[in-house]
């Protein structure tokens, strides 16, 4: 009679044994069998909601990300919020639970919904089977992946003895002139656009040389250490050393004429240090993760990243390149979230080099939404070490290109010493320092127009492939290409015996100016006259332009607006048909009787002196409203009882046009 009994009691313990280990995901399925049960794991715990109540949130935005964050979000999130739940806070009382049992907290992901910390494998067990938790996985441990292989990162060069390269452009580049002109960003240094008013956030190992003479007038906002958790991104007695971090931020922002400047050193920085250089697993995606969300936060444009994350350390399941899909990392995954915000997120595509059969990327730069940046040298080539496309999926990658061997950097044996480096860790924050000029031409731009506008005006755009992807960027022909000219309003009428011909535009980064065309009914356009643009501004322009060679017709007038690059678009055609009167007249007032003012159209048939004079009823002059020249047409002249020398009364008045020979006269009446 037992029997069945044992059986099933049997039967629940073997169920309840294996039901948590499906919880796991199969890289900590992995660890945990070859992991002692007294060992620590570095997991991300996944909560399956955000609790009771966070909701209330959506409803204050601005409680939970910055004005600044709202407003770039607006670009890409037509809903009527732009937040949702993936930014809602994680439930503190989720967090208490599993802290309760072992865990030991490291770092939060409210996009993902999900904490990562330290717990014993004993104790992983206990947490899976709470009801909240949706799954547990393994942070992933990466080595690093930026070395500089071409050159030797620790000689460095005295500012007392480094040349001064000469060049005809607003600022004295020093040695970076090779590295910026390549990518084109003198010519819009030159028109004065430096990166103003937008905020990059730079990820990397540290920055420990903030002393340097090259950031003494950048503007840093807001820096964290993910690693050690505390304000501080240099050295001090923390874990990680912050060299790599100083020369990748002197490669986008910094500033010392004849030296260094990098593209975007008008910008507000946010620094985080994300790797610890000092462990033998130096960089740990969750904060990355933390960082982004961080940065999203306070209000970021642009993030850069000179890390690359392909395999865990040994005995750890890593990624492979077979897992390079877009898909599949949860740091590529926060970075298309994070674009999808209205973030334009840059990533080095690697320095794992060529390979025949397979792609050599490493997350983020998988990502579909992120732009993966590749190295070439001085002369366009592409630089050995700069990792291949394309992802698993097919999609072409790398996306761009920018130099990457012997780059002009910061150095960090002194506040005034410089050295080369090479590396993908370099070309992106050139690429980076690009894509925040086009923000400052244009901060209407979203990410994905940011990223079109810099591959469709690289070297390669007709031809983009694995290893250069959409090549060389060019950064003016970028700003040209994201930024068209915006045609306000195009306004044409009859002002006496010509055609005015008006119009308006919001931005002109690209126009080279505009060609006026007529054609008269039935026939082809020609061009009748040309105004060149007035110049580079995100001011609105009005531009004028009078057609006096008309007769009597119907005519279509239309703008071609010309690029700088020669191409061009055509505005709306306006119609106007021309009827030049053939005879002298006076017509009746409208409205009439009035007050104050009434208007009254004359016509002229040919260039004559004329005059228009009010009169009382007795023939006494009360005043004269026209005298003089005017060519032929058909004109409406406005009058006003409060303009003359006295107020008129109540009353019936003359008005009178007198033109050499022709004299004709109308009854208005006044009546207040």
């Amino acid at each position: 009679m037992r029997f069945p009994i044992i059986i099933t009691l049997l039967f629940s313990i073997t169920t309840f044994a294996q039901a948590p280990f499906e919880k796991y995901t199969d890289q900590l399925k992995h660890q945990v069998m070859n992991t002692a049960p007294s060992s620590k794991v570095l997991v991300w715990i996944i909560f399956k909601d955000k609790g009771p109540g966070n909701d209330s949130y959506l409803s204050y935005p601005e409680t939970v990300v910055s004005e600044k964050a709202l407003v770039r979000r607006s670009k890409v999130i037509k809903t009527n919020s732009p937040l949702d739940n993936s930014d809602l806070q994680i439930f503190t009382n989720y967090i208490d639970q599993i802290q309760s049992l072992g865990f030991k907290l490291k770092q939060k992901s409210k996009w993902f919904n999900a904490v990562s910390g330290y717990v014993p494998v004993s104790d992983l067990n206990s947490i899976s089977v709470l009801p909240f938790i949706k799954q547990i996985d393994l942070v992933a441990r990466l080595p690093r992946a930026y070395e500089e292989v071409e050159s030797d990162f620790s000689i460095e060069m005295n500012s007392s003895n480094q040349n001064k390269v000469q060049n005809p452009n607003a600022y004295n580049y020093g040695n970076s002139i090779t590295q910026l002109q390549q990518i084109n960003v003198p010519a819009l240094h030159d028109k004065g656009y430096t990166g103003q008013g937008v905020t990059i956030c730079v990820m990397d190992a540290g920055f420990n040389r903030l002393s340097h003479e090259v950031f003494s007038a950048m503007n840093i906002i807001a820096m964290y250490d993910f690693v050690n958790n505390d304000p501080g991104v240099g050295d001090s007695t923390d874990m990680g050393e912050g060299s790599h971090g100083t020369a990748t931020l002197s490669a986008i922002g910094g500033f010392k004429e004849g030296k260094l400047i990098g593209p975007a050193f008008s910008s507000n920085y946010i620094l985080a240090k994300t790797e610890n250089t000092d462990s033998e697993t130096p960089i740990e995606e969750d904060n990355w993760i933390a960082a982004l969300e961080w940065a999203d936060s306070i209000g970021v444009d642009v993030t850069s990243t000179s890390l690359g994350y392909l395999s865990y350390d040994p005995p750890f399941i890593g990624y492979t390149w077979e897992n390079m899909d877009g898909n599949t990392a949860r740091i590529t995954i926060a970075a298309d979230l994070a674009v999808k915000k209205g973030i334009v997120v840059l990533n080095s595509a690697g320095n794992e080099g060529f390979n025949s059969t397979h792609n050599t990327l490493g997350a983020p730069a998988d990502g579909d939404s992120i732009i993966a940046v590749g190295a070439v040298r001085a002369d366009g080539t592409r630089s050995g070490f700069s990792s291949v496309g394309n992802t698993v999926d097919g999609r072409i990658k790398p996306d761009i290109m920018a130099m990457g061997s012997g780059v002009t950097l910061a150095g960090t044996s002194s506040n005034t010493s410089y050295t080369t480096g090479s590396g993908t860790s370099f070309s992106c924050p050139l690429a980076a320092g690009v894509a925040a000029l086009l923000l400052n031409v244009n901060p209407n731009l979203t990410p994905i127009q940011v990223r079109d506008a810099m591959r469709n005006t690289a070297s390669r755009n007709q031809q983009p492939d694995r290893e250069y992807g959409w090549g060389i960027i060019d950064a003016l022909s970028a700003i040209n290409y994201a930024t068209p000219v915006e045609l306000m309003d195009f306004i044409v009428e009859i002002i006496g015996s010509a055609i005015h011909l008006k119009w308006s535009t919001a931005t002109e980064i690209n126009s080279y100016g505009f060609s006026i065309e007529r054609a008269r009914e039935n026939s082809s356009f020609e061009e009748i006259g040309f105004i060149k643009a007035a110049g580079n501004s995100n001011l609105v322009k009005t531009y004028n332009f009078l057609d006096e060679m008309i007769t009597e017709g119907k005519f279509l007038y239309r703008l071609k607006q010309i690029d700088l690059d020669g191409t061009f678009e055509y505005s709306p055609e306006v119609e106007v048909n021309v009827n030049i009167p053939v005879e002298f007249n006076l017509s009746q007032n409208y409205p009439n009787p009035f007050n104050p003012t009434t208007k009254v159209k004359y016509s002229v048939p040919f260039t004559s002196n004329i005059k228009l004079i009010l009169y009382d009823v007795l023939g006494n002059k009360v005043g004269q409203i026209l005298d003089g020249a005017v060519d032929a047409g058909v004109y409406e002249a406005t009058i006003s009882a409060n303009d003359f020398s006295f107020p008129l009364s109540s009353g019936i008045y003359f008005l009178k046009l007198e033109i050499e020979n022709f004299q004709k006269s109308i009854k208005i009446t006044l009546a207040k």
